[in-house]
């Protein structure tokens, strides 16, 4: 299995972005999981994103409202 590495600026970069919004002193190896995580999330997003656009292009079409 292939590890993933991260850039060290990167884990920086991400340290000064989440240190003022926490009271502990953060590491890099805190940093490699806020991105593992934040990567996570927006990958699931964009599962659900792709089955959602799936369910509605095989759904059958509906008849919007008629103007009358």
């Amino acid at each position: 299995m292939r590890e993933n590495v991260v850039d060290p600026a990167f884990l920086d970069k991400t340290i000064a972005f989440w240190q003022p919004r926490t009271t502990r002193t953060l590491t890099r190896e805190d940093a490699r999981q806020i991105i593992e995580n934040a990567t996570g999330f927006f990958r699931v997003l964009a599962e659900w994103d792709a089955k959602a656009k799936a369910a509605r292009s095989s759904a059958p079409p509906t008849q919007g409202p008629t103007d009358g």
